[in-house]
């Protein structure tokens, strides 16, 4: 058993370095070895958000400039954090259809990826894009829209049903949400607008009566008599915010707070790996709410800390990690390529971000090949992750991927030089194929079997890596098939 004092050997600080960034290669491991979870911790979230705003003259463009950040950036773990807020408050531009709205959300969970989460939440209810996504603009006082109040319970702060499998909120809620938040839209300069002509006041609905929810579920006092949330604050703009704060004091089936238990254990399963089903997962996110305090700061930063301290994050990093017994996470398709573009220093070439190999696919085809063009998550639930990743489709994608980018010669950086990352003086197939795993960060993970096969794929030794052509018919070759193996693609 660890804790934030435990001192990291070099197995975990590369684990800790893939789970929270892309790869190893930016920060190698030994900055961290023996430093204490915590410290490490403590180090890999000292970033001060970026306001960096993806650019472009559409979408796709839009889509490029994100991903080349990315492949760039200096502290990986934002970028993690903002993929992880995207996915939480799935907002796609099919619906949307406005790239600069689009781009300023993302803009938004970037200099919120590790605040504060309620005043995440109090912004993107008022983010143009989400207006537009699910409905705010549409949301009329004669007939309110639902769209938002249920997501917005459902997905962004709730659950449908708590860690015991109890319901946390009824329809009523939902219809008593939305009445809340009629009257508000949005302009194409990104500006919110609240319009009273259109918001629902109770004096003017005598029939629909006052707004109250969470009658029968929220732990709310006196036992079954609800709350007025528009009271003493009254009603108008202002109800858009409070209801947020209500939200926030919710608490589940056995007293716990229900919005810092949801958050926190679909954090947990992002950084780390599923969890394994109640009671169990009650009580490992219970523990990581309870240290840091999450339920009463709200505070994003102390909640990674936590789970990046805490021994279930370093379950899957046993010393045979490619073991049935050992819990693993499937990389996202971003994740595999923005890692394996920082690994392998190789850099998308133009505005369209192509790889200078094989097909010579921009990163938008390629990664909508593999189930995920960032900015169009395929539903307001976002992507759905581990094994759903997995398709014989976007497997194939994952290898031609691979194939493109180790068959990106020439020179400069838009192309791949394997000789820049091994030692060119090694000639024993083993060895070789050590040092081009142990590249990848992946020496640990491939079996017996699959390090036989490299090494037959290598011929006998000894071979000759400073010769040209024996470099180009088998490095580039061993680099591609290590990225096609299984643990290229767990973490």
């Amino acid at each position: 058993m660890g804790d934030q004092n435990t001192l990291l050997s070099t197995r975990d600080a590369r684990h800790l370095l893939r789970r929270t960034g892309f790869g190893t290669a930016t920060t190698p491991a030994t900055a961290l070895t023996g430093l204490t979870r915590g410290a490490a911790a403590n180090k890999l979230l000292a970033f001060k958000p970026a306001g960096f705003v993806p650019r472009g003259s559409n979408m796709y463009r839009t889509h490029n400039s994100w991903v080349k950040y990315m492949v760039n950036v200096k502290y990986p773990l934002q970028e993690k954090l903002v993929l992880f807020w995207h996915d939480h408050f799935a907002t796609s531009n099919d619906k949307v259809a406005d790239h600069r709205s689009m781009a300023t959300q993302n803009k938004l969970q970037r200099l919120s990826s590790k605040g504060n989460f309620k005043t995440l939440d109090k912004a993107i209810n008022k983010d143009g894009a989400m207006m537009e996504f699910l409905d705010t603009v549409r949301n009329y006082k004669d007939q309110p829209n639902e769209n938002y109040a249920r997501e917005l319970l459902e997905l962004f702060t709730l659950g449908v049903r708590d860690l015991a499998g109890q319901p946390t909120y009824t329809q009523a809620d939902i219809v008593q949400i939305a009445r809340a938040l009629t009257g508000w839209d949005w302009d194409h300069r990104e500006k919110t607008h609240f319009h009273d002509y259109d918001h629902d006041f109770a004096d003017e609905f005598p029939e629909r009566g006052p707004k109250v929810i969470f009658r029968t579920t929220g732990g709310f006092l006196p036992a079954g008599s609800g709350r007025d949330y528009t009271l003493p604050q009254g009603e108008g703009p202002g109800e858009i915010n409070r209801v947020i704060d209500i939200l926030f004091e919710h608490r589940d089936s056995t007293g716990k707070n229900t919005v810092a238990r949801h958050i926190a254990k679909k954090m947990i399963e992002y950084f780390a790996h599923p969890l394994p089903g109640y009671p169990a997962d009650a009580a490992i996110v219970d523990e990581i709410v309870s240290r840091s305090q999450f339920a009463v700061t709200w505070n994003i930063a102390a909640l990674v800390r936590e789970i990046l301290v805490d021994d279930f994050f370093y379950a899957s990093n046993s010393p045979v990690p490619h073991t049935e017994s050992t819990p693993k996470s499937v990389k996202w398709p971003i994740d595999f390529v923005i890692s394996t573009l920082r690994t392998l220093k190789v850099t998308p070439r133009g505005v369209d971000a192509y790889i200078s190999g094989g097909s010579y696919q921009s990163l938008y085809d390629q990664l909508g090949n593999m189930g995920q063009y960032l900015f169009y998550p395929p539903s307001v639930f976002g992507w759905d992750w581990e094994t759903a990743w997995l398709s014989s489709a976007s497997m194939l994608a994952r290898y031609n991927f691979a194939r493109d980018v180790t068959g990106a010669r020439g020179s400069g950086r838009f192309f791949f030089h394997p000789e820049r990352l091994i030692n060119l003086n090694l000639t024993d197939p083993g060895a070789i194929v050590t040092a081009a795993a142990t590249v990848l960060d992946i020496d640990e993970q491939i079996t017996t079997a699959q390090r036989n096969a490299l090494i037959a794929y290598l011929g006998p030794g000894p071979l000759n890596l400073r010769d040209y052509d024996t470099r180009n018919a088998k490095l580039h070759g061993l680099f591609c098939l290590l990225l096609q193996c299984p643990a290229s693609h767990l973490h």
